[in-house]
């Protein structure tokens, strides 16, 4: 007998800010405008109170959990990103991410083809995200999903 499990219910937005932030800052929060170390916490997103804000004090640049990445500026919450990003390193199609994400099959296009040129064009910001390629992101999903269990 298999059991269906809701994944999307499984990853609270907390716990996939908070896997951002370790995968992206490992050795502490660097600004992304000057690289600068002098880094303080500055408040949350007004939308998404997970979603921490800085403050580089060497440059004074302002920028959050998400800045300068492939997942800044959208509408979907970041835990549908990233299964939508494991379910792509499943090689799922965009059907079956919809169904799987409860979403519209146009928004799922949009979401890969934007994952995937992402990936392709701004390679490093990917990778400043923690998300190396499809199957680090894999990684980061799978990752969010033991952590939650735990």
């Amino acid at each position: 007998m298999s059991v269906l499990i809701n994944l999307s219910a499984l990853l609270d937005d907390a716990k996939c800010f908070e896997l951002v932030r370790q995968t992206r800052w490992p050795q502490g929060f660097r600004c992304p405008k000057c690289g600068g170390e002098h880094v303080v916490r500055n408040g949350h997103d007004d939308t998404q109170p997970h979603r921490q804000r800085y403050l580089c004090n060497d440059c004074q640049f302002r920028f959050d959990d998400l800045s300068d990445t492939a997942l800044a500026g959208h509408h979907q919450p970041l835990r549908v990103w990233i299964l939508c990003l494991y379910f792509m390193g499943l090689n799922l199609s965009n059907r079956q991410i919809a169904q799987e994400l409860s979403l519209n099959e146009n928004d799922v296009q949009e979401m890969t083809t934007q994952l995937r040129e992402g990936n392709r064009s701004h390679p490093q910001a990917f990778q400043a995200a923690g998300f190396a390629g499809i199957m680090g992101s894999v990684r980061l999903a799978r990752a969010a999903a033991m952590r939650l269990q735990a």
